[in-house]
């Protein structure tokens, strides 16, 4: 909505200021504090739910008016949550049908980048994200045409039973899967400058097209676009990332999504064990926070004390796949040269 000053918990009165500069001569008569909203921060009360709210939500009258209500969040700020990510240097990835990479700044960042998005946690500290509009969903597509075989042949074609068989091959893969290549734009992805999308894979003649080097070069496609808002915070700005806690349908097959989110960031991967609740945990657990007896417990302490016990052990980098990530992503950002012509012919 607006940019938050870290240091007060509150709008940017530098930049609030600017704004109001900007619009004086309109003579509208109000100013922007007049029609923001107050910043709450976690553990603030927002109010109490109404007798009106009560019936909208529940017309049988068994949910009671009086309810008090912590501060709201969208996707983002539960995410940080529900993962233990709040402190500077830690980040959570969010990886499914879209993929986000938030981390939590020590400071600043040095200026804009229209590739990231600048939010902040439920407690006021900044954070960048790189989100790419890409994931799963062409690897999804490749997995049901998976199946159709399967059900041709007289197996299985249960998603469950094709993902757990299908995913864990990709560790048997070379490390820079093969010299194939996979591009998963469905949809346009403002990550590399594409406003719309054609899926497709490529391979020279003599590239090593087995199964198992196809599902790696699928699962690395779903992270390349999220990897090049990652480099602009690693390597434009020094941004230092000791850790990334993962969360969304990528990682649900054993250990595979962490493998390869491992290798595409070069920084271990560990998964909470409620990261299948997602936002809806993160937003009980804010809730819960509001309530908590010790009113001077800071956010992250609060955290660390719920949930630090429930999150798996972390998964290293290899230095075998880093370097083969390395290779698939120089070939990605090359092959981006043959989606822009896709896009053109395949209208």
């Amino acid at each position: 909505m607006f940019p938050i000053d870290p240091r007060t918990g509150d709008w940017d009165a530098a930049r609030m200021a600017k704004f109001d500069d900007l619009i004086a001569p309109r003579k509208l008569g109000w100013r922007l504090r007049d029609i923001l909203p107050d910043v709450l921060l976690a553990g603030r009360p927002a109010g109490k739910l109404t007798a009106e709210g009560a019936r909208l939500l529940d017309p049988s009258g068994k949910v009671p008016a009086g309810i008090p209500l912590c501060p709201p969040e969208g996707d983002a700020g539960t995410g940080m949550v529900a993962t233990n990510a709040v402190r500077p240097r830690s980040g959570n990835v969010s990886a499914g049908t879209s993929v986000f990479a938030m981390i939590v700044l020590e400071k600043s960042l040095s200026r804009v980048h229209e590739e990231i998005d600048i939010v902040v946690t439920p407690d006021g500290s900044p954070v960048a994200m790189a989100h790419s509009n890409n994931g799963s969903s062409d690897l999804d597509d490749w997995i049901a045409l998976f199946g159709q075989v399967a059900e041709t042949l007289g197996g299985s074609s249960k998603p469950d039973d094709l993902y757990g068989k299908l995913l864990p091959l990709a560790v048997r893969g070379d490390p820079d899967a093969g010299g194939l290549l996979s591009i998963n734009y469905v949809s346009g992805e403002h990550m590399t400058g594409f406003t719309e999308g054609r899926p497709l894979f490529a391979r020279n003649q003599d590239g090593k097209f087995t199964l198992e080097n196809f599902m790696r070069a699928m699962l690395y496609a779903s992270l390349c676009a999220m990897r090049t808002g990652m480099n602009i915070l690693t390597e434009e700005e020094g941004v230092v990332i000791e850790e990334i806690r993962g969360h969304g349908g990528f990682f649900k097959v054993g250990d595979i999504g962490q493998r390869m989110m491992a290798a595409a960031l070069n920084v271990p991967v560990s998964i909470p064990a409620t990261a299948g609740e997602g936002g809806a945990w993160g937003m009980a657990v804010l809730a819960a926070y509001m309530l908590r007896t010790d009113a001077g417990q800071s956010l992250p302490d609060y955290l660390d004390a719920l949930i630090a016990g429930s999150i798996g052990p972390a998964v290293k980098p290899d230095p075998r796949d880093v370097s083969g990530f390395a290779e698939y992503f120089a070939r990605h950002k090359r092959g981006l040269a043959i989606e822009r012509e896709a896009v053109k012919a395949l209208s």
